[in-house]
């Protein structure tokens, strides 16, 4: 095992990629095109964001890190999916799979903090309109962003840390398309029930209480709107419908992976898809369709691109 422990478990078969070629074919252009999506969506945003210096905004930079971390959790999974699918033999090397493993909950751990702080930002922005730039200064966005890595850090080692040094003795078919820790604990030769408690107690925690703080803290701005001026309920609204869109995007495969740490092989390959590849895709549409400012940037870049072309 390359040091990593004394298991006999070299590989790990993904059984949910062994399939007819019909679907292979089906799942290989669906992933194709939605990681293509995926990069062209979220780098456009983050190019956007820094070439246009009306863009230099703290809302914009944490969207800019968000784009950046969506990239990065496509990238864990998407192209090994689609290399597998092109193969004959759906394996991961152990190493592998537990290197996946950390890198998803370390981006998924400075996703679930950047979607806080970008709440705690419109929060600012409604309430405290006369103090936004000197709460929100760059200084508190940079400690948000590395916060965000160290909390991903530490939320991904806390768990892999006591994986790594469960027997994996036998068992290697996991019935999936990626790894995650409560797949792979199910092949640890050692009763795995106080270890799925421990994913559980840690991931679907931090999942649920990041969700119920975020649907909290919209709410209390909607309210806060509506108390002081009814008439800006709806434009407040708008502004936020971006963002409870993806928190629900985000939060929901989370809490039924994680709180329900088996759920039917269908519905955890449907919540895979949607996590991993539909939610970076969408992400840049529905914060760039109903924004002026995104919008207006558009327009400035395609004037600059047809005034370099005449020239």
């Amino acid at each position: 095992m390359g040091g990593l422990n004394d298991s006999v478990v070299t590989e790990i078969v993904l059984l949910a990629l062994s399939c007819s070629w019909e679907k292979k074919i089906f799942l290989i252009l669906m992933c194709l095109f939605l990681y293509l999506g995926v990069l062209l969506g979220n780098l456009f945003i983050l190019f956007l964001v820094i070439f246009d210096s009306h863009l230099h905004s703290p809302m914009y930079f944490l969207l800019a890190n968000l784009s950046l971390i969506d990239v990065g959790l496509s990238s864990t999974t998407v192209p090994k999916i689609i290399k597998d699918l092109l193969n004959e033999y759906k394996v991961i090397s152990f190493q592998g799979c537990m290197a996946q493993i950390c890198f998803i909950h370390i981006i998924g751990g400075v996703e679930m903090v950047l979607l806080i702080a970008m709440a705690f930002d419109r929060c600012t922005a409604i309430c405290k309109p006369l103090h936004y730039l000197k709460i929100m200064n760059p200084k508190t966005c940079i400690s948000f962003v590395i916060t965000g890595w160290v909390t991903g850090v530490i939320h991904a080692m806390s768990q892999f840390l006591f994986v790594i040094k469960l027997p994996f003795c036998g068992p290697n078919k996991v019935d999936s398309f990626y790894c995650d820790f409560p797949k792979i604990i199910k092949l640890a030769c050692t009763d795995a029930a106080k270890f799925e408690f421990i994913v559980t107690a840690n991931s679907g925690f931090m999942s649920m209480v990041t969700f119920f703080l975020l649907i909290l803290s919209y709410s209390f701005i909607l309210i806060t709107v509506w108390k002081h001026s009814s008439g800006e309920l709806s434009k407040a609204f708008a502004t936020l419908s971006a963002h409870i869109t993806v928190v629900f995007l985000f939060f929901t495969p989370c809490m039924f992976l994680y709180v329900w740490p088996s759920p039917p092989p269908s519905i955890d390959k449907n919540l895979f898809i949607v996590d991993f590849a539909i939610t970076p895709v969408l992400n840049p549409a529905i914060y760039t369709l109903r924004n002026k400012d995104i919008k207006v940037a558009i327009k400035r870049l395609h004037k600059k691109v047809s005034f370099s072309k005449l020239c």
